[in-house]
């Protein structure tokens, strides 16, 4: 950068001879010797003026390099703010050129050189930043207007240091149009369109030049291409043009059509859309793909005729452009395109080119037609070629350019053959122009808005390179369901074996590296897996790219799944002394119960043949041992959890009267929790002033936020769900109840209230809420206590469960009459005491066996968890309960549960004679077989070792102990010394294991599934624990879920589309519409708007940026729109489908809204 002054008076011009160095057949810089200058230079005196010296590579250059000249009109001892200011730009920038020059020239730099260098290298990039950053044109000020015009819209009133009302800047926008100026359609540093000023434009140019149709010409390309170039050739417009990024966004400019053209045209105007190249460097590492993607889906739809220029004759570029700009149009429901384009080869000197090229143009259209067809078939659409979607010919519109220039830039002058090819391209247009009858104005408007909208829908679409490309990520999808179910039902069989374990007290710890070698096998075939489908899939080469990303998912799957394993089986160890004491007593009372049955015997064994004596005897004698029993032993009492809650709701608040009992509301449908709040007190408030803040709070209350009741109402699902979890590890069903569960909730429920008010908030719960929110959780949860109190209690009460064996007991003591032997009569109990835990360990199994079945089987629960809310909207649509609908939006992991639940029961009860009961059979045949393996081992062990009956019950036990619930314990207090004939032991079970096998098989029907199974090991909770463990946190805008697999997963929350979003509108009555692309709330007049990669939140005049890969304003949500179509139609159908919008209103927004019905039937048109 040079930059020329001059001090005093001079004689000599210095522009004239800057303009000799640059070019001495024209004048760069205009001097005094120009036609109209007067000595006094009125109109250029303090200008600074900029030209380049560009070289062409010959020996006849003046400098070898680019130069660029300043040069200061005006004496510059008069101008030193201009002259200091080029002589801070020309140094800083030169002498930091100079310093990176000078180190590199150093073959060997030392270390300390080489981070100078780095060093400086970084500073000069930042410089280089900081001048790009420095561009200033006129499309900024229009920027600014624009912006000015949408902020004072949105407030509905003038900033305040306005001096003009602001309804009148589109009509200056709209003057500038008229006269030939374009206009920035698309922010080019944001990617955004500004839908209000651009609306408000066409507006105002509607009025001024009348509803006018428009022929919409737009061009897109790679960048450097000639794009701009091209159009001002053709039309004689100004776009500006230059090497690298010169177009910014897209810019819409106004041409008249002649009236000799408009006997040909059925419109009056063409409207130029000129875009920014694609493939852009200055964009690398800011989502080049997607801004790609976005702006050709965009331009391509906007424009009834496309010019895609293409420079040379490769259209591999736009080929893959192209694929997703179909996909994303076949997704576009709302909007109806009709584009064309036609394909401009640019810088083809080869006349023959054309002809030359003829395969290379079909095999370009066979790939269209094939990712087209694929893409059809993923979007359910009837298209089956690239031409049903966007009209092309593959004979007649592809053109080839000759070049620019003729000769070597930058002296050359323009190529002839360049304009003929203009020339012949502006004559086809107007051919394909005649036959079009354009657009209206009004109709442009809404379709700039309509397909804005729809292409940020399209998030998804546009973060992948072609058509082939999202196909194979949905397979990767499915592949990776497949393989975290692996992981998952082998940790179940795992966690079982050692639950086994821990109960029959092989084991009295869990290590997590024990838990991890076990799983180290299922670990590798999963890898492999992988490995296999990343390597040799038919698309390895696209699917490389996710690779890693998908490893390190399993790998902290895996890691997740064995400290979840580690946790659960510690709390077991924590209870097994408990359930321990409770399980010998049980075992006591029967072993006693079968010792004196043997006594009686005995006594009675002269008289065995007399069946009414003996049966008169045992009835005497049962009866009286039972009584005697129940007697000695505490009564298992019914419980009332409700009133042990009111008791301990009494402890806490004493204040609380009997009164408060009957005001309690289900706080879970309640619309509004403005009655349970109240202002933070400030200790810096007088006392005055306190009288005056209570009065005005008890007369108006407080009004809260939707945040603030969006917050609230996220707090309480989420205590209600781990207060449910809680209860599960409590396992009441084998340890009991006890009211400390009921203080230990409801602590735990305080605490989490008192850490929710520690937060940034202006108010606090009353005690009221307290009250309300405990007494709904519990009200929900007194039927999980009740289920597992009786299920502990038929297994514990010794008058029930005595009832249940006393057959078994008599036939033990007639044989005991009969004078069988010792060994006879041990095996015939062992065989009694294997009844419950085979049948507990066949449904185990069973259920496990189901849940994998149901995975490949089962339509909503054989994919992801998309899948799954997919089935689930479906549901709701053909149920049709509005209830149910509001449920889901609010407690969307209750809701899935519930879903699951449903599905596991249904397909049981269709597939219990089919699949179910052919399982159960298999296992429980399967173990039949293994008990008797296990009783012939154990006679072997004993014969060879000498040992006694203690050592075969050692032995036997031990071996079952992966699969059954079965120890020596349970033969506690019984007398068996005596036996000592190990064949006859053996044969006993084998003779007596098959009856008992067969009344377990009896007992086999749909109602006792669930009913023999602990909740913990049913296959809806194999399920559930498969599908819900996972991220659940919500859009605090829509209540979308985030989809990550991993609970508390690092980085941002996501999802694969946004809901549609009712906003309410108050002025005179309420207005509820919905939004598809984006979650859009008016608060006061604050504004949150969604962007490609920001968006814009005008409150108080100030603008947040937000991030495609990080949103500080939504706690980390990253900005994902709409993947399924299906979940927007249903999502929006739902509330067109309740139109009893009274009761839509007060469930969404908590007071009465009226809605326009003319509204409400065009969207029931457009989307039924």
């Amino acid at each position: 950068m040079v930059s020329f002054f001059w001090f005093g008076s001079v004689s000599s011009s210095k522009s004239h001879l800057m303009n000799s160095l640059i070019n001495e057949k024209h004048n760069t810089f205009f001097t005094r010797n120009c036609p109209g200058s007067s000595r006094t230079r009125l109109l250029m005196d303090r200008v600074v003026e900029i030209a380049w010296y560009c070289p062409s590579g010959k020996d006849t250059d003046t400098f070898t390099d680019c130069v660029a000249f300043c040069n200061l009109h005006g004496d510059a001892g008069d101008n030193e703010t201009q002259m200091k200011i080029l002589t801070e730009m020309s140094s800083k920038y030169n002498k930091k050129w100079s310093t990176v020059l000078k180190l590199e020239e150093n073959a060997k730099l030392q270390s300390e050189e080489e981070e100078q260098l780095k060093a400086e290298q970084t500073q000069l990039e930042q410089i280089s930043a900081d001048l790009q950053a420095t561009a200033f044109g006129l499309e900024h000020i229009m920027r600014e207007i624009g912006q000015i015009y949408e902020s004072c819209s949105t407030m509905k009133k003038n900033k305040t240091d306005l001096q003009f009302n602001f309804s009148s800047l589109p009509s200056l926008a709209a003057e500038m149009m008229m006269s030939g100026f374009p206009l920035e359609l698309m922010d080019g540093d944001a990617a955004h369109v500004p839908l209000i000023w651009i609306s408000a434009v066409l507006d105002k140019l509607n009025q001024k030049l009348g509803d006018q149709r428009v022929f919409v010409l737009s061009v897109l390309g790679i960048q450097s291409s000639g794009k701009s170039t091209m159009l001002n050739a053709m039309f004689g417009l100004e776009f500006p043009v230059s090497a690298g990024r010169c177009t910014r966004g897209a810019f819409m400019q106004l041409i008249k059509v002649s009236e000799e053209m408009k006997h040909h045209m059925k419109f009056d105007y063409i409207l130029v859309v000129d875009t920014e190249g694609l493939r852009a460097l200055e964009l690398a590492g800011r989502s080049t793909r997607h801004h790609d993607n976005e702006l050709a889906t965009f331009v391509v739809g906007l424009g009834h005729l496309t010019l895609i220029n293409i420079f040379g004759e490769n259209p591999s570029e736009m080929q893959e452009i192209l694929q997703i700009v179909v996909q994303a149009f076949l997704r576009m429901k709302k909007v109806t395109l009709n584009p064309s384009c036609i394909f401009i080869h640019q810088n083809v000197s080869d006349v023959t080119a054309g002809d030359k090229n003829m395969e290379g143009r079909r095999r370009l259209l066979e790939t269209l037609d094939q990712m087209t067809e694929l893409a059809a078939k993923y979007e359910v659409s009837d298209a089956e070629c690239f031409s049903d979607v966007i009209k092309f010919d593959v004979q007649n519109d592809v053109k080839y350019f000759a070049q620019l220039w003729e000769g070597s830039p930058p002296m050359a002058p323009p190529n002839p053959n360049y304009c003929e090819n203009i020339e012949k391209l502006r004559k086809t247009i107007a051919s394909y122009a005649s036959k079009s009858t354009g657009m209206r104005l009004t109709h442009l408007c809404q379709r700039i808005q309509d397909l804005w909208e729809a292409s940020l829908n399209e998030r998804f679409v546009f973060s992948f390179r072609n058509s082939l490309e999202i196909s194979a990520y949905r397979r990767v999808e499915t592949e990776y369901s497949k393989w975290t179910w692996t992981l998952r039902s082998a940790i179940m069989k795992i966690h079982t074996k050692r639950h086994n374990q821990i109960d029959n007290e092989v084991i009295n710890e869990i290590g997590e590296t024990d838990l991890q070698n076990e799983l180290e096998e299922k670990g590798d075939e999963v890898k492999q897996s992988m490995l296999e489908f990343f390597e040799k899939d038919t698309d390895a080469d696209i699917l490389i790219q996710w690779k890693t990303s998908f490893e390190i998912k399993i790998k902290e799957l895996q890691e997740n799944i064995v400290r979840e394993t580690k946790r659960k089986l510690n709390e077991v160890l924590q209870q097994r002394e408990l359930k321990r004491k409770i399980d010998a007593q049980g075992t006591h009372h029967e072993n006693t119960l079968l010792e004196k049955s043997k006594e009686l015997a005995l006594k009675l064994k002269e008289k065995a043949s007399d069946e009414k004596i003996l049966k008169k005897e045992f009835d005497l004698f049962w009866g009286e041992s039972v009584k005697k029993i129940i007697n000695d032993s505490p009564p298992i009492k019914d419980i009332d959890i409700l009133k042990d809650v009111r008791d301990l709701v009494i402890d806490i608040h004493e204040s609380v009267h009997a009164d408060t009992w009957k005001d309690i509301r289900n706080i879970f449908t309640v619309q509004s929790y403005s009655d349970y709040v109240q202002l933070k007190r400030s200790s810096g408030i007088i006392k005055h002033l306190k009288n005056v803040y209570k009065a005005a709070k008890e007369k108006f209350g407080i009004k809260l936020s939707k945040e603030d009741e969006t917050q609230i109402r996220t707090m309480i699902t989420d205590v209600s769900y781990h207060t449910a979890e809680m209860i599960q590890s409590y396992n009441i069903s084998k340890l009991g109840y006890n009211i400390n569960c009921i203080q230990q909730l409801t602590d735990y429920i305080k605490g989490r209230i008192t850490e929710y008010e520690k937060g940034p908030l202006k108010y606090v719960f009353k005690r009221e809420f307290f009250i309300d929110l405990i007494f709904s959780i519990f009200k929900r949860l007194n039927k999980t206590f009740n289920d597992q109190h009786m299920m502990f209690r038929e297994a514990n009460d010794p008058d029930l469960s005595l009832k249940k064996k006393r057959e078994e007991y008599y036939k033990t003591f007639q044989k005991y009459c009969q004078g069988a032997t010792s060994a006879a009569i041990f095996g015939e109990i062992i065989c009694q005491k294997l009844k419950e835990p085979t049948e507990q360990s066949v449904y185990k199994q069973t259920a496990r066996d189901l849940a994998d079945e149901m995975r490949s089987n089962c339509p909503s629960l054989n994919g992801n968890r998309s899948n799954l809310e997919k089935h689930i909207l479906k549901r709701l649509a053909e149920e049709e309960n509005f209830h149910k609908y509001i449920d889901y939006i609010h407690d969307p992991k209750d809701h899935f549960k519930s879903f699951i639940r449903d599905e596991v029961s249904q397909y049981i009860r269709d597939q219990f004679s089919v699949s179910v009961q052919l399982k159960m059979t298999q296992n429980i045949e399967l173990l039949q077989k293994k008990i008797m393996t296990t009783a012939h081992e154990s006679t072997q062990h004993v014969q060879e070792n000498r040992g006694n009956v203690e050592v075969w019950l050692k032995f036997f036990t031990l071996k079952l102990s992966d699969v059954l619930i079965f120890s020596v314990k349970d033969f506690s207090g019984l007398k068996h010394a005596d036996v000592d004939d190990f064949k006859l032991l053996e044969d006993v079970i084998r003779t007596e294991l098959p009856p008992v096998i067969s009344d377990i098989r009896r007992e086999f029907s749909t109602d006792s599934f669930n009913k023999k199974l602990d909740v913990n090991y049913r296959s809806d909770e194999i399920v559930i624990d498969h599908l819900c463990q996972c991220c659940w946190v919500q859009c605090p805008f829509c209540n979308a879920i985030c989809t990550n697999t991993l609970e508390n997963h690092d980085g941002d929350h996501s999802v694969p589309f946004h809901r549609p979003f009712c906003k309410l509108m108050l002025n005179r009555w309420a207005v509820l519409k919905w939004r598809e692309e984006m979650c859009l709330m008016l608060n006061h007049w604050a504004v949150l708007k969604w962007r490609e990669e920001m968006c814009l939140m005008l409150n108080h005049w100030a603008v947040l940026k937000w991030r495609e890969e990080m949103c500080l304003m939504l706690n980390h949500w990253a900005v994902l729109k709409w993947r399924e179509e299906m979940c927007l139609m249903l999502n929006r159908w739902a509330v067109l489908r309740w139109r009893c919008l009274q009761q839509v209103a007060q469930d969404l927004q908590g007071r009465s809204s009226d809605i326009s019905k003319v509204h409400l039937k065009r969207e029931e048109e457009d989307y039924m």
